[in-house]
């Protein structure tokens, strides 16, 4: 048997690829207790995100008084790029990351204040995504991801990037930048894989009720089909009423909110692709300009035009 492997598309490949992952910063950090490091809140739509390489630390996010400990293996993803705190204890005092290191440049490195103590390693960075707040990918997450270590591919993934980070080889920034990109998948599909208490009212949410999933993935397979509550309900096999209810509580909006807002992810990909707005409308599900452009700037906040023009003018 042959099977080609390469482009198979599911859900979360389609919204990753639509969404355009942009470049990741990331950093190795060695600490020894006592040592505690404040993240102030990500700017530019970026996603923070941390590994736990070695040793044990606390994370507690700014505003709540409630730290989760970290392990060997643990990783954490802050979606939203929400302020936070690392530390070897939930009370030690921290140092504001960014006054030590804004002004390195890659490869640099810096003595952060640390003690004596138990060591800690982590893998620490941040993702860029798209530059407006319609992301699909993020929209409905909490503000912090917890997977805690366990076998499969994650792990993997960790045990790999932390021995490329350890040392400086041919290719290893290469490596790393790959290996980021393999751990914030893992990541994200390690945690849809467990929520499987209905709690995440987003599309991963969706794809996870036995109802609501497979009109999830009509939508994905299909934008520019004009879709109805109906017919999507035809396709989860239920009535429009409690297709629409289960719809709306699984993904948190209703069904042709999604359909509109899928569509318009997809142009906007297109769009950055270089592609004339006149053939982009029909791909997603609009018979002209006119109907196109109105939706596209109520979505996403800016013209069609601007958005092309933004991305490859």
């Amino acid at each position: 048997m042959f099977e080609r492997l390469d482009s198979r598309f599911d859900v979360l490949t389609q919204v990753l690829e639509a969404v355009h992952l942009g470049s990741a910063m990331s950093a190795r950090t060695e600490l020894r207790a006592p040592w505690a490091l404040h993240f102030g809140p990500e700017t530019g739509h970026r996603a923070g995100f941390h590994v736990v390489t070695g040793g044990w630390c606390w994370v507690r996010l700014d505003g709540t008084d409630a730290p989760i400990m970290l392990g060997p293996g643990d990783v954490i993803v802050l979606p939203h790029g929400t302020g936070h705190t690392l530390g070897d204890r939930p009370d030690t005092p921290a140092i504001e990351l960014a006054e030590r290191v804004a002004d390195l440049a890659p490869g640099q490195r810096v003595m952060l204040p640390s003690g004596d103590g138990d060591p800690t390693t982590l893998f620490c960075g941040s993702y860029s995504f798209g530059p407006d707040g319609t992301n699909p990918l993020l929209r409905g997450l909490p503000d912090l991801l917890h997977i805690p270590t366990g076998d499969g591919a994650l792990s993997a993934a960790v045990l790999l990037l932390a021995a490329e980070a350890a040392g400086i080889q041919s290719g290893s920034a290469l490596v790393v930048d790959r290996l980021v990109d393999l751990l914030f998948v893992y990541a994200l599909r390690t945690w849809l894989i467990r929520q499987d208490d209905g709690s995440a009212r987003s599309w991963f949410g969706g794809l996870q009720d036995a109802v609501v999933g497979p009109a999830v993935r009509a939508i994905h397979d299909d934008p520019a089909c004009p879709w109805t509550v109906e017919s999507l309900a035809r396709h989860a096999g239920v009535s429009r009423a409690a297709f629409a209810r289960r719809f709306n509580h699984a993904v948190g909006e209703p069904p042709l909110a999604y359909v509109t807002r899928w569509r318009m992810t997809v142009a906007a990909g297109l769009l950055e692709q270089g592609e004339r707005i006149a053939a982009v409308a029909p791909r997603v599900g609009y018979d002209n300009e006119f109907a196109f452009a109105k939706a596209f700037k109520r979505v996403r906040g800016i013209a069609p035009g601007q958005h092309r023009l933004r991305q490859v003018g």
